[in-house]
């Protein structure tokens, strides 16, 4: 039996098996990039991409406040340091030298004028008034005694039985008699005004200051002596019975450079009266609002400045003598002028500048010029117009033709969630957020 074979196959060459697998890969790449191209954007475009669809290098919208510009009247304070100053300061002294019997004030405490504060001891007083007005009666006896001797003697002349000398020594001795009694009764006032002053009493209203004596001192025409503010070494000094500060009203003193009198000066010649405030320390509370009332009349050669005086009437006592204050007085109104918040305006190389934010959400840098400030507002005298939007909060970050993204202060978004605790993040209600 004979076993017949196959013929033999042909050889391919491997070169040629190769290059056919090259044409099939590039037809699957090409028919690819053609599904890319009917169904969106090349791969190497979407890398391009950054995170929200935004191209790699374009900057985002920086976040700022803003505010809008408005308009309204605005008024032109000046500042100064001042002093308070009480109407008047009395140290009140004795009179008349004496045992201080007893001190009848409350230190520390309102008097009225006319109150009694301290009695000296008044017996030696009394007892010089009853010497005066003894005097006075003895005299006014003689001096009866001597005219009724005159009359008679007067008689007997138009009789002839006496001498004119006579007649005429009488009428001198009456004289001299009646002006006895005027010096007498002098005399017995005196007694009776050193009498009234062993009652010492306030001459003005005002606040006691803290008490000097005590009962008991002993207290001459130069005051008490041994009082309780003296040191042991120094026994002869002499005080006050009290000290006595008119502070209702009271007086500020502050002074203005010169160059700021003029219109000040101007009004209150013309009899205006300026509106004057006194502020704390810190310059935070304001404490008593009064009135400009008098001017110095010469300026400080060393200072440059021009001395003024306000009264404040100081019912609740918000001011004390010797007590700085800050001083701000009213000089005129600006009325309907143009304001931003003072921290919309920027200084640096092109000057005083604000950044305005356009209908497409880009700033543009604005140069202004600028007035007053007051209540942490600013008066733009040129640059602005009112209802345009300023930048309040991140100017340093920015560049004319930046895109901006307006957003809330701190502050308000604290008031808000405060004022809604339960609200949940991202805008969405706490109900929802919580709901399962």
């Amino acid at each position: 039996m004979t076993a017949h074979s196959s013929p033999p196959q042909p050889n391919r060459p491997p070169s040629a098996t190769r290059r056919w697998l090259w044409i099939g890969l590039g037809v699957v790449l090409l028919a690819a990039g053609g599904l890319a191209l009917v169904g969106g954007e090349h791969p190497a475009q979407a890398q391009m991409r950054g995170p929200g669809g935004m191209e790699k290098g374009q900057m985002p919208p920086q976040p700022v406040t803003a505010s809008t510009v408005k308009t309204q009247a605005v008024p032109v304070w000046l500042t100064a340091l001042g002093t308070v100053t009480p109407r008047s300061y009395v140290n009140v002294m004795p009179r008349v030298a004496g045992l201080l019997q007893s001190v009848d004030y409350k230190q520390g405490q309102r008097v009225k004028a006319g109150q009694l504060l301290a009695q000296i001891d008044p017996r030696p007083f009394r007892i010089a008034v009853e010497q005066a007005q003894a005097q006075v009666e003895q005299t006014q006896a003689q001096l009866a005694g001597a005219q009724s001797d005159l009359l008679r003697y007067e008689t007997l002349l138009k009789q002839d039985s006496i001498s004119a000398q006579q007649v005429s020594d009488q009428r001198a001795t009456v004289a001299q008699l009646k002006a006895t009694l005027d010096a007498n009764k002098a005399a017995l006032d005196n007694a009776r005004l050193q009498l009234s002053w062993t009652r010492i009493t306030a001459p003005v209203s005002g606040l006691a200051g803290l008490r000097p004596v005590d009962a008991g001192n002993m207290v001459t025409t130069s005051g008490a002596v041994g009082s309780n503010t003296s040191s042991s070494s120094s026994t002869n000094s002499a005080s006050p019975i009290a000290t006595i500060a008119q502070v209702q009203p009271v007086d500020v003193t502050f002074a203005l450079p010169q160059q700021q009198i003029g219109e000040v000066v101007s009004q209150l010649m013309a009899g205006k009266q300026l509106e004057t405030q006194a502020w704390d320390a810190r310059n935070t509370q304001l404490l008593e609002t009064g009135r400009l009332v008098a001017a110095d009349n010469q300026i400080n050669s060393t200072t440059g400045t021009l001395d003024l005086r306000a009264e404040f009437a100081n019912k609740k006592l918000a001011l004390f003598p010797n007590q700085f204050v800050n001083v701000r007085l009213l000089v005129r109104t600006i009325p309907d002028a143009i304001v931003v918040p003072t921290t919309a305006v920027a200084v640096g190389a092109p000057g005083t500048y604000v950044y305005v934010i356009g209908l497409d959400n880009k700033v543009k840098m604005r140069v202004v010029k600028t007035g007053v400030a007051f209540d942490n507002l600013t008066q733009i005298v040129s640059g602005l117009k009112a209802g345009e939007r300023v930048v309040t909060d991140g100017l340093d970050r920015l560049r004319d033709g930046r895109e901006v993204k307006v957003v809330q202060p701190l502050s308000v978004q604290g008031e808000a969630k405060a004022a809604h605790p339960g609200a949940g993040r991202a805008g969405k209600p706490a109900a929802a957020s919580g709901a399962r």
